[in-house]
C-alpha cells in the first residue's frame, strides 16, 4: 500500500510542487521499492529453509536450458553469451529449488560484468569421488580475496546499489539451497578475471 500510494503520488503531482517535493517524493518511491524487493527476497530465503525438498528426478542439462531461457532479457540486453556443457547430469532435487539456484548464479554473472567486456558465462559438471561437482563461471570484475567469506552472508554486499542493485540475499539463498541437499558450496575468483561458483551434489539425491 505504502509503494502503491507514493507510486501514485509520483504521477500526479510530478512537476506540481516543488523540486524539494519531487526530490522527497522519488526517494519515497525508490525505499518503497527497495523494501517491497528486501521482504520477497527474505521470505525466499525463508521458504529455502521452511518448506520441505520436494525431489523429483531432474535433467539439470534441461533445467539450465530454462533458466537461460527466462533470463533471455537480461542476457540480450548484456550483450551476454550463457553457455552449457552438453552432457549434464540427472538428479535427484527439488527442481524449483535447483532452478532458483542456477538463475541466482548466471543472473550474477551477467549483472557483474567489466565495463569493457561483455559477459560470458558457462556452466559445467563433473563427476567426483560419487558426486557431482557443478561450475558456473564468468568473466566478470571479480572478488577481492578478504570478501570471499562474506558473499554468502545474508545483507553482504561489496558494491553500492547505484553500481549494482539487489538486496546481498541472493548467495545465501544458493548456499542454503545446496546445503539442504547435503552438498557444498565455494568460490573462486580473481580480480578483473572472474569468478567460479562451485557446488556438489550428491549423486545418491538429497537429504
Amino acid at each position: 500500500m505504502v509503494a502503491s500510494y507514493t507510486q501514485l503520488l509520483a504521477r500526479r503531482y510530478n512537476g506540481k510542487l516543488d523540486s524539494d517535493a519531487d526530490e522527497f517524493i522519488a526517494f519515497a518511491v525508490d525505499g518503497a521499492r527497495r523494501m517491497q524487493e528486501l521482504i520477497n527476497d527474505l521470505l525466499m530465503y525463508s521458504r529455502v529453509g521452511s518448506r520441505g525438498l520436494e525431489l523429483e528426478t531432474v535433467d539439470t542439462g534441461r533445467l539450465v536450458d530454462r533458466v537461460i531461457s527466462d533470463l533471455g532479457g537480461a542476457i540480450e540486453d548484456a550483450g551476454a553469451t550463457v553457455t552449457r556443457e552438453a552432457a549434464l547430469p540427472t538428479l535427484q532435487a527439488d527442481p524449483m529449488q535447483l532452478q532458483q539456484l542456477f538463475q541466482n548464479l548466471i543472473a550474477n554473472g551477467i549483472k557483474f560484468r567489466r565495463p569493457d567486456t561483455a559477459p560470458v558465462v558457462h556452466v559445467s559438471a563433473q563427476a567426483q569421488s560419487g558426486d557431482w561437482t557443478f561450475a558456473v563461471s564468468d568473466n566478470g570484475i571479480g572478488i577481492e580475496p578478504q570478501y570471499l567469506d562474506r558473499i554468502f552472508v545474508l545483507f553482504q554486499r561489496l558494491h553500492s546499489r547505484a553500481e549494482y542493485p539487489g538486496t546481498g540475499i541472493g548467495l545465501a539463498i544458493c548456499k542454503k539451497i545446496v546445503e539442504r541437499h547435503g552438498g557444498t558450496m565455494l568460490v573462486h575468483s580473481e580480480i578483473g578475471s572472474g569468478t567460479t561458483f562451485e557446488f556438489t551434489f550428491p549423486a545418491r539425491g538429497a537429504r
